[in-house]
């Protein structure tokens, strides 16, 4: 908590999911969970449940640029996550927005749900590779996303290396490669080209997953917002996602949500 009592304040840019286990509404609950003010800027509205993503519109750029200056000018954010950005127009509309924001950048470059639906149009690759990605403090893609913009793919381990210097060839101070697609354990790389921290966890054995990698990122920025380092900031959002994910539960008749709410509801405060 700031002086005065005021929470840090968190801006999230990311589409909507209706389902309420990914997207805008992961990140809410997540910066809740957190102790932290969420603020949103939706770029997108899905129509999507736990079976899929039904339908996608795009909210046009002007939208995206009235609803990012009307939270930042007026209230201030201490950190910014980007989640689904759709087209190059909107992935270079908020990459301008964020250029001239003095707060630190999380950016999740999401490519696809968590079915498979395409949430970014390949014509928006290259947007995020030199627009997006230089501005970010932390870039979390994985490992499909990796291939998508940097075309390495990783099969072990060790390749997680190669992928992470690839993406920091792109411009971001920190990448944190997601290795949970795998086999073992949960292991991520979070690097900056010198400093390696491998973070491991144990696999839980819980389809629920929805929002996983919303969840990651939006507990990194809260972390970040509350004056963490990266390093930090990573391994806090790490360990709240990982309890999350032991505690989704099933909803609807396909993959159901983390549980955003375990700490609390198991009366142990997050980090």
């Amino acid at each position: 908590m700031t002086a005065h009592g005021i929470p840090p304040r968190v801006l999230t840019v990311a589409g909507s999911d209706s389902g309420g286990g990914a997207g805008i509404q992961a990140d809410l609950k997540t910066m809740l969970a957190l102790g932290v003010h969420g603020m949103s800027v939706v770029t997108a509205v899905t129509a999507q449940n736990s079976l899929g993503v039904q339908g996608t519109w795009e909210l046009p750029a002007e939208a995206v640029r009235a609803q990012y200056r009307s939270v930042v000018d007026d209230v201030g954010v201490q950190a910014v996550k980007t989640g689904m950005l759709s087209s190059a127009e909107l992935v270079e509309t908020v990459a301008e927005l964020l250029a001239g924001t003095d707060a630190p950048v999380v950016v999740d470059p999401v490519g696809a749900s968590k079915h498979g639906d395409p949430l970014l149009a390949a014509s928006a690759l290259d947007s995020v590779r030199t627009k997006l990605l230089p501005l970010a403090a932390v870039a979390t893609p994985n490992l499909d996303e990796v291939a998508r913009l940097t075309g390495v793919r990783v099969e072990s381990e060790e390749q997680l290396r190669d992928a992470a210097a690839a993406v920091l060839a792109h411009g971001p101070r920190w990448a944190l490669i997601k290795g949970g697609h795998l086999p073992g354990d949960a292991v991520d790389l979070l690097t900056d080209g010198v400093e390696e921290h491998w973070l491991r966890a144990p696999r839980h054995d819980n389809r629920h997953t929805h929002g996983t990698g919303c969840t990651l990122a939006s507990a990194i920025a809260a972390q970040l917002a509350k004056g963490q380092s990266v390093p930090e900031a990573v391994t806090a959002a790490k360990s709240y996602v990982t309890g999350a994910i032991a505690a989704g539960f099933a909803l609807g008749a396909g993959i159901g949500p983390v549980d955003h709410g375990w700490a609390l509801t198991r009366g142990t405060p997050a980090a």
